[in-house]
């Protein structure tokens, strides 16, 4: 029987990395005022008539914290490129040089920088009803484990155990949101 109890914490770890990784895919994808590629994932260009992601028609760099520059493997997709990134609504306007687009990040406001703040926090969130509802599927599987004959001892120290893990796992999430709160009201 342990080792079935041993596969609902593996279950459960695995559940709460996955989660982690959500957050952390989320998290930054929120503007911190510095410039970084990452800005630019969910734009899509027309290519050849098929809708496609940037970052697979071209290269995009950040040479500074308030500068991004994308330049097309094709020259021919600057205009394509230029009005995906302005029909993403992102509030960018880039500008056309013959070889490359150019896009110059304005400077966050203090009132956007709350709203980033507020939006983070709002992820954090999500990510910790993810891990709760991971422990409360880990709980179920010991109850049937319970049912299937698991002793008492056992039931309650896997109990703790994934309470545990559980609050481990809360409080990453509290260090990701608070490094991230941190970026986005840095100057």
């Amino acid at each position: 029987m342990t080792e079935e109890v041993q596969s609902v914490y593996t279950d459960l770890n695995n559940s709460n990395q996955k989660s982690m990784a959500h957050l952390d895919y989320e998290v930054q994808k929120i503007r911190a005022g510095k410039a970084t590629p990452s800005m630019l994932s969910t734009v899509m260009v027309e290519y050849y008539g098929t809708p496609t992601p940037l970052a697979q028609v071209a290269n995009v760099a950040a040479p500074d914290a308030r500068t991004l520059t994308v330049q097309p493997w094709e020259r021919s997709l600057l205009p394509e490129i230029a009005k995906g990134i302005i029909n993403s609504n992102l509030g960018f306007a880039p500008s056309n040089n013959g070889e490359q687009l150019i896009i110059t990040i304005p400077p966050l406001t203090e009132e956007r920088r709350r709203e980033m703040v507020k939006k983070a926090k709002a992820e954090g969130e999500h990510a910790k009803v993810g891990i709760r509802n991971n422990r409360k599927d880990a709980l179920d599987m010991i109850k049937m484990l319970k049912a299937d004959g698991l002793s008492e001892d056992i039931v309650k120290d896997a109990e703790t155990k994934i309470q545990n893990i559980t609050n481990n796992f809360i409080a990453k999430v509290d260090e990701v949101i608070v490094v991230k709160e941190k970026d986005i009201m840095t100057i």
